[in-house]
């Protein structure tokens, strides 16, 4: 399905290519922070820059990837209001699957090729010694930060079922991860850390592991310990959404209740 979706947009070649450039263009902002980062300050919060580019490439390419294989949930609200999810439920597959073929996300190529080339330039940049064991857990690290997005969108999308009015939400959702996802939360007033922290998860995305790997885990705001478990985190993150989705899909009475 994920093919022929694929090769039905190739048909419209200058809107395939546009809308890869649109992707790529999006992230023209994270660019500039990170460049006026380099060139114009030693570091933030007592981070160098080096490590704070770090934060942003791993936030960046899990946001690519969450993009890639999950990015039809945020508007999985309309799809609710317009009445189309109940299609889904007479078919043999199970409906969250559905929603994530539905079609192909192109932008994603777009925001993976800017990511990929920023977490490239981060790991040239750092003065890690990138060990075997480092390596792991930096991958492990983007792909639990891709699960815990994935899992705060299927929170949201599985409220969706029930309030449609939830489109907001995701909106808010990813202002809120764009706007903070790239910075040191250590910066940023306690009460607001915090509440990235234990209220809205997003210091699971990127600070904690970047910071595991850096070095900074005795001043990230949590033991040591629950900043390296966050890639378990996400899993089980992840796992707790897709029951909850599954709760809220037996409970599904349609659109219009």
């Amino acid at each position: 399905m994920t093919r022929l979706n694929f090769r039905t947009q190739l048909e419209y070649r200058v809107e395939f290519l546009m809308t890869i450039a649109i992707g790529a263009v999006w992230q023209v902002a994270v660019i500039v922070f990170a460049t006026v980062l380099l060139t114009q300050f030693s570091g933030m919060g007592g981070w160098t820059a080096a490590d704070v580019l770090l934060i942003v490439a791993m936030r960046m390419l899990a946001h690519g990837l969450f993009v890639l294989f999950f990015g039809r949930l945020p508007a999985l609200a309309h799809r609710v209001q317009e009445g189309l999810i109940d299609a889904c439920l007479v078919r043999p597959m199970p409906v969250y699957r559905q929603v994530q073929l539905h079609w192909f996300p192109t932008h994603a190529i777009g925001d993976l090729a800017v990511a990929t080339s920023l977490f490239s330039w981060a790991i040239v940049r750092s003065s890690l010694e990138w060990t075997p064991g480092r390596i792991a857990f930096l991958v492990a690290g983007v792909l639990g930060g891709m699960l815990v997005e994935a899992a705060l969108f299927t929170a949201l999308s599985s409220a969706a079922l029930h309030y449609p009015a939830t489109s907001y939400w995701s909106s808010w959702l990813e202002e809120l991860m764009g706007t903070f996802g790239s910075y040191p939360l250590n910066i940023l007033p306690k009460a607001v850390s915090a509440a990235l922290t234990y209220v809205l998860p997003l210091a699971f995305i990127a600070y904690f592991p970047a910071g595991v790997l850096t070095g900074h885990g005795s001043a990230l705001g949590v033991p040591v310990w629950v900043a390296a478990s966050a890639p378990l985190f996400g899993l089980a993150g992840f796992i707790g959404a897709r029951l909850l989705w599954n709760w809220s899909l037996r409970h599904y009475t349609g659109v219009n209740g």
